[in-house]
């Protein structure tokens, strides 16, 4: 029970149905028994993890003042540059030892959604002090929204519904691409902060790359906590939130939490894979029965992420946000 299962999603770029078949059973397994997993065969390569990995290192090492030209306190679509303790995942921990750059779907200013105020509808928000920073994240934002698409219709599968019942639902979805920066544990304000607290995930599932730093731990079902140490060439997959209430908590969303490592600074990305925000969120068939009646209430991506926000981000809860 202390050591999450590895799984192979190769045989999903190929036409054999039964390698699909295999995979969606091991991620079905895997979401049931842990709503965490790694993955590897994925096609991010490992010099485009090293291209990401050197442009973070040079955005966090930049002057504050630089960084906070694309504060995200000063977002209403949530985008831009987020400074140490700005969330707190765990309301009854101090708030984050991190740092964070967070980006979206692109939409320009102009775009009918945006005019007409859509909530998370709006134009990244990308340094301008880094050459080639815009083009490398957008393009990998895309092979990222991909290489979701592409899990998803294994779960689709692994739950018996339309194999394109995601596709459908990721069309200009509100995916976030995200890298974080943990600074050392001793730079810590108090012994309880950490780097990331005790959290669930918003969205439907999260693709984290971490570096080899380590601090990543999840809850298993003893409650206990375990480490999902950094394994070379695979990204960490686990359950959202939203995913639980699809399939009316058949896949688990799990508790998990960073501990920033001492002496040396941690880097990850995580990609948050999130739908269209007028998506409906309700118990999907086969998911429910007599017995098992439906556990949420019906919603939509936007309200249930905004409500989430809420919680987490103070700047939300204090309404202060104004548009950029």
């Amino acid at each position: 029970m202390n050591a999450l299962p590895i799984i192979d999603i190769s045989p999903l770029y190929n036409a054999d149905e039964a390698g699909h078949l295999a995979v969606a059973e091991a991620i079905d397994r895997a979401c049931r028994e842990w709503g965490f997993f790694y993955i590897k065969g994925h096609p991010i390569s490992a010099e485009r993890i090293a291209t990401l990995t050197d442009h973070a290192k040079r955005f966090f090492a930049l002057p504050a003042d630089e960084k906070l030209k694309i504060d995200i306190t000063k977002s209403r679509h949530h985008r831009g540059y987020g400074a140490v303790a700005t969330e707190q995942l765990d309301p009854s921990q101090p708030c984050d030892l991190k740092e964070t750059f967070d980006m979206g779907f692109h939409m320009p200013a102009d775009h009918p959604e945006v005019l007409a105020g859509k909530p998370l509808r709006g134009p990244n928000r990308h340094p301008l002090q880094i050459e080639g920073w815009t083009e490398l994240m957008e393009g990998h934002y895309r092979d990222m929204q991909d290489l979701a698409c592409t899990l998803l219709r294994a779960i689709a599968l692994a739950l018996g519904i339309e194999r394109d019942f995601f596709d459908k639902r990721f069309v200009e979805p509100i995916s976030v691409f995200r890298m974080i920066h943990y600074p050392p544990r001793q730079t810590a304000t108090s012994a309880d902060q950490q780097g990331a607290g005790a959290h669930t995930d918003y969205g439907c599932v999260t693709l984290l790359y971490q570096d080899q730093a380590g601090g990543l731990q999840v809850q298993n079902v003893k409650g206990e906590w375990i480490d999902a140490p950094p394994i070379e060439g695979t990204y960490v997959v686990n359950i959202g939130d939203m995913m639980a209430r699809w399939s009316n908590d058949r896949y688990k969303s799990t508790p998990h939490r960073v501990i920033s490592p001492l002496g040396v600074d941690r880097y990850s990305m995580p990609f948050f894979a999130e739908p269209h925000p007028d998506t409906e969120i309700a118990c999907l068939p086969g998911c429910y029965d007599e017995t098992n009646p439906p556990k949420y209430p019906s919603t939509t991506c936007s309200r249930y992420m905004l409500s989430r926000f809420a919680e987490t981000y103070a700047y939300r809860r204090q309404g202060e946000a104004e548009p950029v």
